[in-house]
């Protein structure tokens, strides 16, 4: 063979590594060179450098330095209280127990003393409410009895029927006061409200309540208790034998129902005042 011949394949067995072999052509052909086959740890290599980082990475990385960090400074700083507590006199050490006894002490005191706090509003406030309440009961009872709300309740119903006219107001005063002294509690006359300062006077034929002119027959509607309002007008020489003796009639029914709807204006006293500071 010629130098020309040799000198292509000796510069290809220079540049090939010796321990892989050269793979001839078949025809004659020019022999191309084989490639490079890596080992594990060659691979392992050039897969971690040159690094490749993430900024998703780089951000994990940072979050799980200062979590690190902050672990150590803890740990360090428990262990420095620790050691302190170990290192310490038996004086230092009564001395911390003793002010640690102190400050709970003040503490449950103070809790104490907020319950009783807590204890007090809430009574203040229940009691506050049940005044209230009582407050507005009485109202309605005063304005019951005033004639300034309108009640309902068990009671008669008192009808006289006057067909000669022999009715005076001065019967009907009577019959007002017996149902007082029986023990009504709420009294209305042909829709006027009966009140403590109600008067009755003639009119003609007629009789007035309260300057209100009202005629036969005259309707008595009562709320108290039906079982002595009823005998106590029918008792001997009573209101329905006066009446009846005027010829008049008198019809008395028991109801468990009463309405008496008829109201006066609330009148402010002229020189009464309360004496109550």
């Amino acid at each position: 063979m010629s130098n020309q011949d040799e000198a292509p394949e000796n510069r290809l067995r220079k540049e090939l590594p010796d321990e892989v072999p050269v793979a001839s052509s078949g025809g004659g052909a020019a022999e191309k060179p084989a490639e490079t086959v890596l080992t594990g740890r060659q691979r392992l290599v050039q897969g971690l450098w040159p690094p490749r980082v993430t900024r998703a990475q780089l951000i994990v990385a940072l979050l799980l330095f200062g979590l690190g960090f902050g672990l150590a400074v803890q740990v360090a700083s428990n262990s420095d209280s620790g050691n302190a507590l170990r290192g310490a006199r038996q004086e230092d050490l009564v001395r911390i127990l003793d002010e640690l006894d102190d400050r709970s002490q003040r503490l449950e005191d103070e809790k104490q003393g907020l319950e009783r706090q807590q204890q007090e509003l809430e009574n203040s406030s229940d009691q506050a409410e049940e005044a209230r309440k009582q407050t507005v009961e009485k109202e309605k009872q005063l304005g019951i009895l005033a004639g300034t709300v309108a009640a309902q309740g068990p009671g008669i119903t008192m009808t006289i029927e006057d067909t000669k006219g022999t009715v005076e107001a001065d019967m009907l005063l009577d019959a007002i006061q017996e149902l007082r002294a029986a023990g009504a509690e709420a009294i209305q006359v042909n829709g006027l409200r009966v009140v403590a300062g109600t008067y009755l006077t003639d009119s003609g034929k007629s009789v007035s309540v309260d300057g209100n002119k009202i005629n036969a027959p005259f309707r008595f509607k009562v709320i108290g208790n039906p079982q002595d309002l009823e005998p106590a007008l029918n008792i001997p020489g009573g209101v329905v034998q006066t009446l009846e003796k005027e010829q008049a009639t008198v019809a008395v029914e028991r109801s468990d129902k009463i309405v008496v709807d008829a109201l006066r204006a609330a009148k402010q006293p002229d020189y009464a005042r309360s004496s109550v500071q």
